[in-house]
């Protein structure tokens, strides 16, 4: 600090002090005249000053004298440059000062009256009056002492703190608009969270409880189907999502044309679920369709083998899977070609399994590694290769599985434009191991189908990704942009990708993610999302006090705008994040950190789920035995045709 301000300061405090001292004396001299006298306190000099002020009419009304008084106390604070103590409380100096005022201003009714000479009386006034006008200054020294060094205290502080984000709705084709509210130096004030390009992906991260759905997702969800957008919901939590996205839906049919469907895939209430064939023979038009199922279906079940890519054990049970689905989907027209009839199917012995692969010439490329070691008895090694995929599909036997993949109720390309459709996939916790790799392979075979040119513009909303494995999802963000589809992927934190997803992939997830929204989250998740926001250049005060003397200096340092400890202490409904903005539409404010405002849409009438159909448990198990019985008859009336058949007998497989 500059010796001479402080000087200077120092010098004008004094001043208007010394002068509100020599303004209560006169104060004493006029009203307790009569007593001075009697104490011969009074001179001729003393007499001709004061007669010269007294025609300033200054004292003849106590309340404007005190008045001045006060003023010049107040004159003197704010010339003054005050310690700052970093123990100095509001409390006490703030009752000192108002007992203060009260004696100075009150001490006016024990005036002596004029030409009185009442000793006591005087004694009494200058007594109450002197206390005051000492308790005020006191006190409104030690309160000024206490704010400036609470201002210096709050430098840092949160609610002083944030920086400038958008405050107007920027609206696009395909936007979604957040109402928000955040706090800039001090301030609260409204925001948009305007994420005016979401085809580029967005990104939602956090914990459980920070209010992903209820603050973003169901939000997401109103504004997509105001649009009028097909819209694909992975409800991991089966029915909520589900339910509101139908009432949405419900109360926006004027926004699609006559005939959109609204779909229901679900494996824990039957009767609310459609059935799908998950491997529709229609969809596969290449041996490599059947390789990508076969891949999803068991890298989703063994997560491990994500990061053993060429390994033997797991290129065999991928491959082997896929010439069953291959096989499936060319017999008679892929009449059996269901996922059921493939796990049923893997448990036909070898010899028999081994043949009807061999006789179909698109599988026996494929099969032929197998047989050989069938015919060498290295039997240790095939029944490792065949282990690796039987075992993991023997978790999907089971009847209300086998019920919802058999059907056709319908497919999976729900943003067709002469049939647009609304579909929900409900996931069921308790069963999360289980039903993984359908809920994988049924995301990702509609990733495939929907990411086509010239379709309705259509979007993904997948909560709790991290839950699944759906490679195709990373095509999808990264190429259909142009195709007018919106994913929006939701996490709890970003190990969770890393578990379903090799380091590349999960980095591919996080990185190409173009809209990032993110909810209270620690670690090493904190301090990815904490370096995506840039530092700004803040101003450091160092205050050091000894008993003579306060010195101040004053420093730059470079602070992050959004740190790891405050993503990690972020309150429910509280975001932070980064928007992308769009070649014909730029943002110039594109973070944010601010509290989303809920506006309630659907809530006020909503409906249950429509039943699908009555499915009695009988029904089911009915369904259960004729996949059995169709892999039986095949086998057997396959086999009775090649061994009728003298050009297919020398194909067969036996040792």
């Amino acid at each position: 600090m500059n010796s001479k301000t402080t000087s200077s300061g120092a010098d004008m405090s004094g001043f208007f002090i010394a002068a509100s001292v020599i303004i209560v004396v006169l104060d004493f001299y006029y009203c307790c005249y009569g007593a001075l006298i009697r104490w011969d306190y009074t001179s001729v000099y003393t007499d001709r000053i004061f007669t010269v002020l007294d025609q300033t009419k200054l004292f003849a009304n106590l309340q404007w004298e005190r008045g001045l008084v006060i003023a010049l106390i107040l004159l003197s604070l704010f010339s003054a440059n005050k310690r700052k103590d970093i123990v100095a409380g509001y409390k006490w100096p703030l009752l000192i000062t108002l007992a203060g005022l009260i004696f100075y201003f009150g001490s006016g009714w024990l005036a002596p009256p004029a030409g009185s000479d009442a000793t006591d009386i005087a004694r009494a006034y200058m007594f109450v009056t002197g206390l005051g006008f000492l308790m005020v200054i006191g006190g409104s020294g030690r309160l000024a002492t206490a704010i400036a060094s609470s201002a210096h205290g709050r430098f840092f502080r949160k609610d002083i703190g944030g920086f400038p984000q958008e405050e107007k709705r920027i609206d696009t084709k395909h936007s979604l608009n957040f109402r928000g509210r955040y706090v800039y130096n001090g301030k609260k004030r409204k925001s948009y969270i305007n994420i005016i390009n979401p085809r580029r992906a967005v990104l939602l991260i956090g914990s459980p409880g920070c209010g992903k759905s209820r603050f973003v997702i169901e939000p997401a969800i109103e504004q997509l189907v105001g649009k009028g957008m097909s819209l694909f919901v992975y409800d991991f939590k089966f029915p909520t999502l589900t339910n509101y996205t139908y009432n949405v839906f419900r109360q926006n049919l004027k926004e699609y044309p006559p005939g959109t469907r609204f779909y229901c895939i679900n494996f824990t209430d039957l009767p609310l679920s459609h059935r799908c064939n998950l491997i529709d023979p229609g969809t596969l038009n290449y041996f490599s369709d059947a390789f990508g199922i076969s891949k999803a279906i068991l890298l989703s079940m063994n997560t491990t083998w994500v990061r053993k890519s060429g390994d033997f054990f797991v290129e065999s049970a991928i491959n082997f899977v896929a010439a069953l689905i291959w096989y499936l989907k060319v017999y008679k027209d892929g009449i059996y070609c269901t996922l059921p009839h493939v796990i049923q199917l893997s448990q036909t012995p070898y010899d028999q399994l081994f043949t009807l692969l061999n006789v179909e010439s698109s599988t026996r490329a494929v099969v032929n590694p197998f047989i050989q070691a069938y015919l060498n008895k290295t039997m240790e090694m095939l029944d490792g290769q065949i282990a690796s995929a039987t075992i993991p599909l023997t978790r999907l036997i089971s009847s209300d599985i086998y019920y919802v993949l058999t059907g056709n109720d319908l497919n999976l390309e729900i943003n067709d434009p002469k049939a647009p459709a609304i579909l929900c996939l409900g996931g069921d916790s308790v069963r999360k191991q289980a039903l993984a790799p359908v809920m994988s392979l049924y995301i990702d075979r509609l990733n495939n189908c929907i990411n086509r040119p010239d379709r309705r513009p259509c979007a993904l909303v997948l909560d709790e990704f991290g839950t699944v494995r759906a490679e195709s999802v990373l095509t999808t963000i990264a190429t259909a942009r142009s195709n007018d589809i919106i994913p929006i992927l939701s996490v709890q934190d970003l190990s969770q990708l890393q578990a379903q997803y090799s380091d590349s992939e999960a980095s591919q997830i996080m990185n190409i993610s173009g809209n990032l929204i993110c909810g209270q989250v620690g670690g090493d998740t904190a301090r990815w999302v904490s370096e995506r926001f840039d530092s700004v250049v803040e101003y450091k005060t160092t205050i050091a006090v000894n008993s003579s003397d306060t010195s101040v200096s004053k420093s730059e340092q470079a602070v992050t705008t959004v740190s790891p400890a405050v993503i990690a202490t972020l309150s429910s409904g509280e975001f932070v994040g980064i928007v992308a903005d769009d070649p014909g539409k730029k943002v110039e404010r594109k973070r944010f950190h601010a509290e989303i405002i809920k506006e309630e849409g659907v809530a006020m009438d909503m409906e249950e789920l429509p039943v699908v159909r009555k499915v009695t448990e009988k029904e089911v198990d009915e369904n259960f035995e004729k996949v059995r019985r169709d892999i039986s008859e095949l086998v057997e009336l396959e086999m009775k045709r090649i061994l009728g058949d003298p050009a297919l007998k020398g194909k067969m497989v036996k040792r």
